[in-house]
């Protein structure tokens, strides 16, 4: 299988990168094919709304990183979004990446792909990840994608805390389960 790995965070050795990395060996351990982009150190413009790209067949009028990611995102057979929670949801930074999806929508939305989404949040309290849930479903929703597994960890703010816990094998649980 074909697995896309998205992350949002900035940070290379973050909490969101700590289960990235151990989503990503469970999954190469398993046999799949694993493509990471970590898109919080990319250079990824947003959406402009223009529809240059439907009038062009998918091609966008920004030439940045997202050429990258495209083909690999049509391609994929799984996608898995990575964030941490920045303000109760995902970061701007992934999110630009969702809504470049728009340059492939047709393409997207008539593949079967499967979803997972990860993250973390320094806030102990569960209803900080609703927005994050919401918004994944609905993405999944639109594509018509099967929502196939999350993993949303509460309570930690740095990569030392949470690697001190089960959730990084959780992680790796998750990839090897492709």
């Amino acid at each position: 299988m074909k697995v896309l790995v998205l992350t949002g965070s900035p940070h290379a050795s973050g909490t969101t990168a700590a289960l990235a990395d151990a989503f990503c060996e469970g999954a190469k351990s398993a046999g799949h094919h694993v493509e990471r982009f970590d898109t919080g150190r990319m250079k990824i413009g947003p959406c402009l709304g223009c529809m240059s790209c439907r009038k062009e067949g998918g091609s966008c009028v920004r030439h940045d990183d997202m050429e990258k990611i495209l083909p690999a995102l049509v391609e994929a057979d799984a996608v898995v979004f990575v964030t941490p929670i920045y303000y109760f949801g995902m970061t701007a930074q992934l999110k630009a990446v969702i809504d470049r999806f728009f340059a492939v929508n047709g393409q997207l939305r008539e593949s079967n792909k499967k979803a997972y989404m990860i993250s973390v949040c320094g806030d102990a309290e569960d209803w900080v990840m609703d927005g994050l849930r919401i918004h994944f479903t609905n993405i999944c929703r639109y594509l018509h994608w099967e929502e196939c597994g999350r993993l949303l960890a509460e309570g930690f703010y740095d990569a030392d805390g949470i690697k001190a816990t089960d959730w990084p094998e959780k992680a790796k649980a998750l990839g090897a389960s492709l």
